[in-house]
C-alpha cells in the first residue's frame, strides 16, 4: 500500500478536507479515491505507470483524483488552471497521457484536444460514476508516481518524474523536520501542480492526519479571517503573498491591525519558499505577526533539501540545513549538489538531460550557487544561469544587490538581470517598481555608497509590476525583454 494511503486511513472519521463549503473525512476521501480507481481501471488490473493528465479545481475533487490514480497503478500529470491551450498540449503530448480527467468547467478545453490525441476523456460529475469494485493494484515505492514540469526558463518544460519512494522521503522528510501532527490545520492558496503546493502543504498535512481547506481564489482577507478564527495553525506560501498580505494589514485601521497581529501571534509556524525570501518582507512580517518566517530551500527534483529550523535560530537570508534524510554539498564552483531518496527519477524521455543533471558519482547538479556560513547554514546566491551576473572578469549576484535595493525609500520592488554587452559580458541592469518618484542619479549615487562600484547597476527600468509565473516567482527571461 501507498505510505500516505497507509498512513490516512488510521484517521478515518476525523476531518481531512474543506472545499467549496463542504467538510470531507478520510473516511470519504479513502471511499472517493477508490471509486475513481475502480472507474479509471475498468477491465484492467492495473494502470501499469499509465500517465493521466487532470485539470481539476483545486480541493476534495483534486485529491480524489490524484489519490485515486495513484490506487489504479497510475502517474499524476498534473495541469495548470491558467496554462493557455498550446502549453496544455505540450504537456499531454509530451507525457503520452492517455486519460484526461477535468473538472466541468474546463470540459470545452480540453474536450476537442481529448479527441484529437485518442486520449479517454473524463468529466467529473458527469461520466465519473464508480464501477464495480475490484481488487486495487499493489505498488511498489520504485513506481513512477508523478510527472511536474518545470518552468522551463531556459528550454522548453521537461517532465520531472518522482517515484512513490521519492514522495514517501519528501514527505516523512518534512513530517520530522517540521513537527507535523494530526492536530494541525492549514489552508491551501498554492497551485497544485507545483511541488510546494501538492507535497508540501496538501500531502503533508494528510499524510499526518491533520486538515487542509483550499482557497482557489486568493484573499487577504480570508486568510485573515481563516486566522483569525483559528481555522489554521500552518500557513505556507511564496514571497508574493506575504507582500499582498503586508499591504492588506497596512490598509486596516489601528483596531483592526491589533486584533490580527494578535491573532497571527497564535499561529505554530510560518514558512515561505519557491522564490527568493527579500529580508525586508521577513522583517516586516515579523513586526506585523510576531513570526520569523521559516525560509526553506527545495525543487521539483528535489522535493525540499535545506530548511531553516522548526526550533532554533533563522537567518534572514538564509535557508537553513539539510533535511532528515538529504545530504547536500557545494561544488568546487560553489553549486548545491544533493543526494539521496528524495531526489526524482528521471526526466521524462530525456535519457540524455538526466544524465547531463548528475554528477559522476551520482549527485544532482541543481544550478544554483550557494555559501555556507560559520554555522554550516546555507545562503543563496543565485541560479547559475539566471541570478549570477559575469560582468566585467566578476560573478554578480543579483540577489544580493535586490536586497540592497529594497532598502531604497520609493523602491516597492525590483529584479536584477545580466544583459549581453560586448565590453562587460554582461551588464548589471535593474527592473524597478515603485511607489514614488525616484531620482536615478540620486539612486545611482546611494547604491555607490553601498556596495562595489561592479555590483551597481548599470541601467534602470521603472516598471509597473514585474512578470511572474504562477507560483509568484519572478520570471527574469520576461524582465530581460522588459529592460532590453
Amino acid at each position: 500500500m501507498i505510505q500516505i494511503f497507509q498512513k490516512s486511513r488510521s484517521f478515518g472519521p476525523k476531518m481531512a478536507i474543506i472545499s467549496g463549503g463542504n467538510s470531507y473525512s478520510f473516511a470519504d476521501l479513502h471511499a472517493a479515491a477508490d471509486d475513481f480507481a475502480y472507474l479509471l481501471l475498468e477491465e484492467q488490473a492495473d494502470l501499469a505507470e499509465g500517465r493521466v493528465a487532470f485539470m481539476v479545481q483545486p480541493g476534495f475533487d483534486y485529491v480524489r483524483v490524484q489519490w485515486g490514480i495513484w490506487q489504479a497503478g497510475g502517474i499524476v500529470v498534473p495541469l495548470c488552471l491558467s496554462y493557455p491551450l498550446p502549453s496544455l498540449r505540450y504537456t499531454i503530448e509530451n507525457s503520452g497521457a492517455s486519460v484526461i480527467v477535468v473538472s466541468p468547467e474546463f470540459e470545452v478545453t480540453l474536450k476537442d484536444l481529448s479527441d484529437e490525441l485518442g486520449c479517454r476523456f473524463i468529466v467529473l460529475g458527469k461520466n465519473d460514476q464508480a464501477k464495480v469494485p475490484k481488487s486495487l493494484p499493489e505498488i511498489a515505492d520504485s513506481r513512477g508516481a508523478m510527472i511536474l514540469y518545470t518552468s522551463g526558463t531556459t528550454n522548453l518544460p521537461k517532465g520531472v518524474v518522482s517515484t512513490h519512494g521519492n514522495l514517501n522521503a519528501q514527505i516523512s522528510s518534512l513530517i520530522e523536520a517540521w513537527k507535523w501532527t494530526s492536530e494541525d490545520s492549514t489552508v491551501c492558496v498554492l497551485p497544485l501542480h507545483h511541488v510546494h503546493g501538492v507535497v508540501n502543504v496538501v500531502s503533508c498535512s494528510l499524510w499526518a492526519g491533520a486538515s487542509c481547506e483550499f482557497m482557489p481564489n486568493f484573499s487577504e482577507k480570508a486568510i485573515f479571517d481563516l486566522i483569525e478564527q483559528a481555522k489554521i495553525n500552518v500557513f505556507m506560501a511564496v514571497p508574493t503573498i506575504y507582500f499582498k498580505l503586508i499591504a492588506y494589514w497596512e490598509s486596516l485601521e489601528d483596531h483592526r491591525q491589533k486584533q490580527v497581529s494578535e491573532a497571527l501571534q497564535k499561529l505554530r509556524f510560518m514558512i515561505s519558499g519557491s522564490a527568493a525570501l527579500p529580508v525586508s518582507v521577513m522583517e516586516r512580517w515579523q513586526a506585523i505577526s510576531g513570526h520569523l518566517l521559516l525560509e526553506r530551500y527545495g525543487m521539483t527534483e528535489i522535493g525540499m533539501a535545506l530548511s531553516n529550523p522548526y526550533d532554533g535560530p533563522r537567518v534572514a537570508g538564509h535557508v537553513g540545513y539539510p533535511l532528515p534524510g538529504v545530504s547536500v554539498r557545494l561544488s568546487e564552483e560553489g553549486e548545491i549538489q544533493v543526494k539521496g531518496p528524495t531526489v526524482f527519477k528521471e526526466y521524462w524521455n530525456k535519457p540524455e538531460s538526466t544524465a547531463e543533471s548528475f554528477t559522476e558519482d551520482g549527485w544532482f547538479k541543481t544550478g544554483d550557487i550557494a555559501a555556507i556560513d560559520e554555522l554550516g547554514g546555507y545562503r543563496i546566491l543565485g541560479r547559475n544561469s539566471v541570478d549570477i551576473i559575469k560582468s566585467g572578469g566578476y560573478k554578480i549576484s543579483a540577489l544580493e544587490i535586490e536586497e540592497v535595493l529594497r532598502q531604497y525609500p520609493g523602491i516597492a520592488d525590483c529584479s536584477v538581470v545580466g544583459l549581453p554587452n560586448d565590453e562587460w559580458g554582461e551588464l548589471v541592469a535593474a527592473a524597478i517598481v515603485t511607489k514614488s518618484a525616484i531620482d536615478e542619479k540620486a539612486l545611482s549615487s546611494w547604491m555607490r555608497e553601498q556596495m562595489p562600484a561592479y555590483k551597481t547597476p548599470r541601467k534602470y527600468v521603472v516598471v509597473q509590476d514585474l512578470p511572474r509565473n504562477a507560483m509568484g516567482k519572478v520570471t527574469k527571461k520576461d524582465v530581460v525583454q522588459l529592460i532590453k
